[in-house]
């Protein structure tokens, strides 16, 4: 009897070992929160509803366990078969497991002692910017119509080459800012060179028709359209202005010495930012006035951050046409390190492939995003850099859906061409190399575009 009782107590004491303890959210949840939500999920930026707090948290418990279950949360599309990448926001099984039990079990709080440290936020920005330039004049978007990309040059007043460290976008109003781009336009550039800065610049109007889509382009000024040409243009994008940082929704601030320790993006002397900005309107009258934030090189930087890209302009999408498939290429003119790559397509985006094809003729998948998703712009930040030697091309490869197959797409019964809003069409592979600090960029690449096949 002795024996049975005594072997019975061990028994339990074996299973009271292999049940797992209570899940908490202080103890449990909020590290991975932290890790993989807050920068969206706090006050100010992208998300909805903010996950700093417990009493912040707790309501949406059942909907975190719903949306990172299904994947749907946090967004990551990269196909894990291909390509690693330093800020990959993939819950491993175990965060999955422990999200599900912890709401299962009614979504304890626990001992607040166990917390992690919180994380520091600077007020308003996720860099700790040295230099902040800001829209002088807010601009006012109205409550319905279509807004026209405008353009906004802001002088630098740089008296020297400036080299920074990283960059970020804020936006005023991010209810009406679909996206910003901004792009260094230095000096000597005929980029915009007319265009007063401060004044707000809308150098193409479009004539559409009832879906919308445009069947006349009226030029304002002859500069207008050198960026969108520059894409099928051997280095000209990169004399004309050169990206700096751009603002959507998943897409985050930009650290150019992530990948490599050294390297930094250079502003030269006298260069303007230029904001291209695409507002859509959102059923009330808002006002905006978005910013930029630059963190400044602490010492010249060895390596010089280029962010370029390989475009098909020529889209010409049938209606009903479920799989269309169009292609960019660049070629490698110096050696170079690729550190980021960024998809971009609008509402008929499927899919997207970024391939390297080496001199030697070996070939390798860098990114492949099975499942495209157009309410993410997100970037790809390598976890190592990949060596570009020169000669190696870089292809992409798209599919667009203009099927009724596809949810999100408004219109399935007209043919779509490339253009700047939403129910319109791109294919855009960003992408940034490192380099030598004393490479011309113009030097860099070569491009070659085709539209659909």
């Amino acid at each position: 009897m002795r024996l049975t009782s005594l072997g019975l107590l061990c028994a339990g004491i074996a299973a009271a070992a292999n049940t797992p303890g209570k899940v908490t959210y202080h103890k449990d949840v909020l590290p991975i929160l932290q890790k993989n939500c807050q920068t969206c999920h706090r006050p100010g930026e992208a998300a909805p509803m903010s996950f700093l707090t417990y009493k912040d948290t707790r309501p949406w418990a059942k909907a975190i366990k719903t949306a990172v279950l299904s994947k749907k949360m946090p967004p990551w599309f990269a196909d894990p078969a291909h390509g690693k990448f330093q800020n990959e926001r993939r819950l491993s099984e175990a965060e999955l497991q422990t999200v599900a039990r912890w709401v299962d079990s009614g979504a304890p709080e626990g001992d607040a002692k166990q917390a992690p440290p919180p994380l520091a936020f600077q007020e308003g920005w996720n860099i700790q910017p040295d230099v902040v330039f800001e829209m002088p004049n807010a601009y006012e978007v109205p409550a319905s119509g279509t807004v026209e990309y405008t353009y906004i040059v802001i002088p630098t007043g740089f008296t020297k080459d400036t080299w920074i460290t990283a960059a970020e976008v804020r936006p005023g109003d991010r209810s009406v800012v679909h996206h910003v781009i901004a792009s260094v336009r230095p000096p000597g550039s005929p980029y915009l060179r007319n265009v007063k800065p401060g004044v707000p610049f809308v150098p193409v109007t479009h004539e559409r028709d009832a879906n919308g889509a445009a069947i006349r382009r009226n030029v304002q000024a002859p500069s207008a359209d050198l960026q969108r040409a520059s894409q099928a243009a051997d280095g000209a994008a990169v004399v004309a202005t050169e990206f700096l940082v751009g603002y959507a929704p998943g897409l985050q601030e930009q650290r150019y010495d992530l990948a490599v320790p050294g390297a930094g993006k250079m502003i030269p002397a006298g260069s303007d930012i230029i904001l291209q900005m695409h507002y859509t309107t959102s059923g009330k009258a808002a006002s905006d006035k978005t910013k930029i934030g630059l963190t400044l090189a602490k010492e010249q930087p060895k390596y010089r951050y280029l962010t370029l890209s390989a475009a098909a302009t020529r889209l010409e999408i049938p209606a009903n046409e479920g799989n269309y498939e169009s292609n960019a290429s660049v070629t490698f003119k110096e050696d170079a390190k690729l550190v980021w790559l960024m998809p971009h397509m609008h509402v008929r985006g499927k899919d997207f492939l970024y391939k390297a094809v080496y001199p030697t003729g070996e070939t390798q998948t860098l990114l492949d995003v099975p499942k495209y998703d157009f309410n993410w712009q997100l970037g790809y930040d390598t976890s190592a850099p990949i060596p570009m030697p020169k000669g190696t091309r870089i292809d992409c490869k798209a599919h667009h859906d203009n099927s009724r197959n596809n949810p999100y797409n408004p219109n399935p019964n007209v043919t779509v061409k490339w253009g700047d809003q939403t129910w319109e069409e791109m294919m855009i592979g960003w992408f940034a190399v490192v380099v030598d600090a004393n490479v011309n960029p113009r030097n860099v690449i070569n491009r070659a575009s085709r539209g659909g096949e």
